[in-house]
């Protein structure tokens, strides 16, 4: 098949950041709480006036800025995003306008926190399929704006932010080795935000809008699911996990991440979050935590990155990975 390599990547957040010792002002917490239970600092917020399309603008204009990139010949746009501006337009379609790219395809995706792996996988079968050649792959949330701030269980996790990708046609090499997908619709109940129907499976859920979790339920699906398909990954590709050098996982708590790598038996160390700074993003806590690790000198080209997404619905998404990037001629912003 032709080879799809993911050639920049870059990111925002935005500037206002809500700690731990502002939420101990809005509800009954406390920063030593948050932080055994999440590990967890600070999350940042977006303006009343800022959505995920002008996050979205944002973390592609960081990439053009490092990477000297054009973007006026992308010819596929996909955001993964759970906090579009619209139910319709897409947030895609509102990135094609501002960014001025006369000729391409816009779609949004939602897969909750596995959909930037989820826009991953679907950008490399349309390159090696032959049909595009030059994708922007999204991963963006405003989650502040269907948080509850009077609930301190979800309130305490949720940021805002957005990570951009560019996949291009390559001939010579390839990012992509191998994936996992997988969704248990069974467990829909257990992460939600209603809509146009409010039941799912036969239970009546709580008429809200905004983003309702039982996190309970939740730790138990991604403990007992996520380390086995991560191995069946691995298998698949006939891959070690003494091959991979970076581990990034969703970043939704710390406290969830730390079991994940001790059944698979992969060193935290080596394990790449952006949770501390950044809160739980959803679809954006992949790119956030990829960006930061290369910022920081750790993700080099030629590492093998394994990257798994899991979330809402319940769906699953992993991602096997050779980081093979173009050189930056410009150094990022600070975040």
């Amino acid at each position: 098949m032709i080879g799809a390599r993911i050639t920049a990547i870059g990111t925002y957040v935005p500037e206002k950041k809500l700690t731990n010792f502002d939420l101990e002002q809005m509800v009954e917490t406390n920063n030593e709480w948050i932080m055994q239970r999440t590990g967890i600092q600070e999350r940042r917020i977006s303006q009343p006036e800022e959505f995920t399309s002008d996050l979205c603008v944002a973390a592609v204009k960081d990439l053009i800025h490092r990477y000297d990139k054009k973007v006026e010949d992308v010819d596929m746009i996909i955001v993964a995003t759970s906090t579009p501006d619209f139910p319709f337009p897409s947030v895609a379609s509102i990135i094609q306008a501002r960014l001025n790219i006369e000729q391409t395809g816009a779609i949004d995706i939602s897969a909750a926190c596995a959909g930037f792996v989820y826009a991953l996988h679907t950008a490399n079968a349309y390159i090696a399929s032959g049909l595009h050649r030059k994708i922007l792959v999204i991963g963006a949330e405003t989650l502040s704006k269907i948080t509850d701030y009077t609930d301190r269980s979800t309130c305490v996790l949720f940021g805002d932010g957005a990570g951009a990708v560019l996949v291009e046609r390559d001939e010579q090499s390839k990012s992509f080795i191998g994936f996992h997908l997988e969704s248990d619709g069974g467990g829909a109940q257990h992460v939600y935000r209603t809509g146009l129907s409010k039941k799912v499976n036969g239970i009546e859920l709580i008429d809200t809008q905004c983003l309702v979790q039982n996190g309970r339920e939740v730790f138990r699906w991604v403990a007992r699911s996520i380390p086995e398909n991560i191995s069946k990954m691995l298998e698949k590709t006939q891959t070690s996990l003494r091959n991979v050098d970076w581990f990034i996982p969703h970043s939704a708590n710390l406290r969830l991440i730390e079991p994940i790598c001790e059944k698979i038996d992969f060193p935290l160390e080596k394990t790449l979050y952006s949770l501390v700074k950044f809160g739980n993003t959803s679809a954006a806590t992949i790119p956030l935590a990829l960006d930061l690790g290369i910022r920081e000198g750790k993700v080099e080209n030629g590492d093998v990155v394994l990257m798994y997404g899991f979330g809402a619905g319940l769906v699953q998404a992993g991602q096997l990975l050779e980081m093979n990037f173009d050189e930056p001629v410009n150094a990022p912003k600070p975040l």
